[in-house]
């Protein structure tokens, strides 16, 4: 399976990110996780949320920021790894400096359906 970079059309997701699908199976027919590319402006965030069944694993590729996990925030930079186990309560913010890039892979795939936006201030 191919999947042009610049043929994929970013979207805002549930948490209120832009992603672009680079890999999805209800797109390109694998079958068990996706991929996507997330870009966050500076000093902006994805809103507290977690995926009832959906792991994830976030690797930054540009910029900096700061990740919540849990109850647990911490300073994220170009090359750092997360992962994010199902249930987990998460959100992440990019610095003032500049735009926050990352990958994000979910397995099972991911779907709106999964998200649980929890601004209400509920962790997991």
């Amino acid at each position: 399976m191919y999947q042009n970079y610049a043929a994929v059309p970013p979207y805002i997701t549930k948490d209120g990110s832009e992603i672009r699908e680079l890999m999805h199976p209800a797109v390109q027919g694998n079958r068990n996780q996706s991929l996507a590319e997330a870009t966050l402006p500076a000093g902006t965030r994805t809103m507290l949320h977690r995926h009832l069944v959906t792991e994830e694993i976030y690797h930054i590729t540009a910029g900096e920021g700061q990740m919540t996990l849990g109850a647990a925030p911490f300073k994220v930079g170009v090359g750092d790894t997360i992962g994010i186990a199902p249930g987990t309560a998460h959100c992440i913010e990019a610095s003032t400096s500049g735009a926050l890039v990352l990958l994000c892979c979910c397995s099972p795939a991911y779907s709106h359906t999964d998200t649980e936006i929890l601004e209400n201030g509920q962790e997991d």
